[in-house]
């Protein structure tokens, strides 16, 4: 078992890998980085793309701050075409330590499923200058095929809290399973599609996947209301 979750995971590392690499051969940026997050404060590293990007989301990560939160935080994107002069008031320990990076530029993209953000693309340039319409949209459509993967990637990292179904009674089973077929319905989407919406909650909530199923059955949570869904 541990061995194919070994397998499971490494290819799911090198397929993020390619869509980081892919963002910066979409773009005009020098460099990406994609993580996950969850709501306990989790975070997870899938893909990056050299040791600038690595550096950046580091030090976002250390200090608490920078366009990587303001993605986070707002589900929006967070674009700074010039970091040493746009609204230097903004995350000023970050700007600080990056101070010697050769960096103009961050982009910081939100992973979505949903109304929920489950984690961010962090993009940057080595001059600065702003992304185009088309390239944030481009971006963005890129971000948003990654969701899924994205999901699935916490899922094998979580190393069995989420994604080993066989390690639950079988009662859990049902009402995950039951759970799935209930979104699959509210949603009009794929079975996989509704399996991976369900993860989504549970990772951006911080709860067993199970709980988040039983909620749904009991019909405590609605995933064609955007209210809850969002909550």
């Amino acid at each position: 078992m541990k061995n194919e979750l070994g397998t499971r995971s490494s290819e799911m590392v090198a397929a993020s890998q390619e869509l980081c690499d892919r963002f910066v051969a979409l773009l005009p940026v020098s460099g990406a980085s994609i993580s996950i997050s969850s709501a306990l404060g989790g975070q997870s590293t899938i893909g990056i793309s050299d040791s600038i990007a690595a550096r950046l989301e580091q030090l976002q990560f250390e200090l608490g701050e920078g366009p990587h939160w303001e993605a986070l935080r707002t589900g929006q994107p967070a674009l700074v075409s010039d970091i040493h002069t746009d609204d230097a008031t903004m995350w000023p320990m970050f700007r600080s330590a990056i101070a010697g990076l050769d960096v103009g530029a961050i982009f910081a993209l939100p992973l979505k499923m949903g109304a929920v953000t489950v984690g961010v693309v962090d993009l940057y340039r080595s001059t600065p200058g702003p992304l185009r319409p088309l390239d944030l949209s481009a971006g963005m459509d890129l971000a948003q095929s990654l969701s899924a993967q994205a999901l699935r990637h916490a899922a094998v990292s979580a190393d069995d809290d989420v994604g080993a179904e066989t390690s639950l009674s079988p009662a859990m089973r049902r009402e995950i399973h039951q759970a799935t077929g209930m979104i699959f319905v509210q949603l009009g989407v794929s079975a996989t599609e509704a399996f991976t919406r369900l993860q989504a909650r549970a990772f951006a909530d911080g709860r067993p996947l199970s709980d988040v199923a039983v909620d749904v059955v009991q019909r405590n949570l609605d995933f064609s209301d955007p209210d809850e869904y969002s909550q």
